[in-house]
């Protein structure tokens, strides 16, 4: 390396008005999760929430993959897993402020795999495939998924993905309910950027409210108390916003 050369970033973040896009950049290794990349990807990400001007963001992967999961370089190394890493939060992604689509490029595997699942919802390239190979290699999942990927595609078609280590490619992770749309390739940060866009088009304080609803009333069920949970937040957000009696 020259005496001015820097090495290429391994998340490369752009920002298009409103909108900031996140991408894992280690192509070479199809974004395998390095060291370096696990620490840099989550602080990216909690850098453009902080940003008061960014109203929703897109997390995707530099081609040909979106990432193939964990550096076993790294595992091996004892560079992964055991205590929480990034005290705050346990998932791959610290909480945000505002919604994270995830644009998912190519394969998203195992640790990956997990990056995807904590996005907000997903759309995919006709190249993407999913796969959980922590039996494959040995792991076992610790970025919530064996909670997060059943409530998307039924514990039956999660425990299958999760035992047989099996792909799937996208049309059927949108017959399944795991990625919400299926584009062409070419068109997949264009369409990520329209939907992160209509987002941010609408009432910031509102898109806030309404996501950390859907968070709170998951773990009550369709009962009683979800019902009167979301009723007591409605009324108080129109108290709060429009005045008067609710």
């Amino acid at each position: 390396m020259g005496e001015h050369d820097v090495p290429d970033p391994v998340v490369l973040v752009e920002r298009r008005g409103a909108v900031a896009v996140v991408t894992l950049h280690r192509p070479e290794a199809r974004n395998a999760l390095s060291a370096e990349l696990s620490a840099a990807f989550p602080a990216a990400i909690a850098r453009v929430d902080a940003d008061p001007e960014v109203r929703a963001i897109v997390l995707t992967g530099s081609d040909p993959a979106f990432c193939a999961g964990f550096d076993l370089r790294d595992v091996g190394g004892g560079r992964k897993k055991g205590a929480n890493e990034h005290p705050g939060y346990w998932g791959a992604l610290p909480r945000t402020r505002v919604p994270v689509i995830g644009a998912i490029n190519g394969a998203a595997v195992t640790g990956g795999f997990e990056i995807a699942l904590a996005c907000d919802f997903l759309i995919a390239s006709e190249r993407a495939r999913f796969a959980d190979t922590h039996t494959k290699v040995g792991m076992v999942p610790g970025w919530g998924l064996t909670i997060r990927l059943p409530r998307l595609i039924g514990e039956g078609r999660a425990r299958r993905m999760s035992y047989t280590a099996e792909f799937i490619d996208a049309g059927t992770a949108l017959a399944w309910g795991l990625v919400t749309e299926v584009v062409p390739h070419e068109k997949l940060l264009e369409r990520a950027v329209e939907l992160a866009q209509a987002i941010a088009d609408n009432h910031p304080g509102a898109v806030e409210a309404v996501r950390r609803l859907y968070d709170d009333v998951r773990p009550l069920g369709d009962g009683d108390d979800a019902y009167a949970h979301e009723n007591r937040v409605a009324r108080e957000w129109a108290r709060t916003r429009f005045g008067g009696s609710t």
